[in-house]
């Protein structure tokens, strides 16, 4: 339910940008699959240190395309 909310939000608001989740709970697996396959710029985390590290790296990557 919580994934199906983030994609319709994500949707909503139209992102342009990356948004790093952190899912927690009994089908914590589905709902990552449906955040990976949503095709969405939505990287999903096991933690926050987690989460921590992919935003940094999503970032970082995003600043060398545009600064080529």
């Amino acid at each position: 339910i919580i994934a199906d909310g983030i994609i319709s939000a994500v949707k909503t608001v139209d992102l342009n940008v990356p948004l790093v989740v952190r899912l927690e709970g009994t089908n914590v697996k589905k709902g990552k699959k449906l955040l990976e396959q949503s095709g969405l710029p939505i990287i999903t985390a096991d933690d926050l240190g987690d989460a921590a590290e992919k935003i940094v790296k999503a970032v970082t990557e995003a600043a060398d395309v545009h600064t080529g």
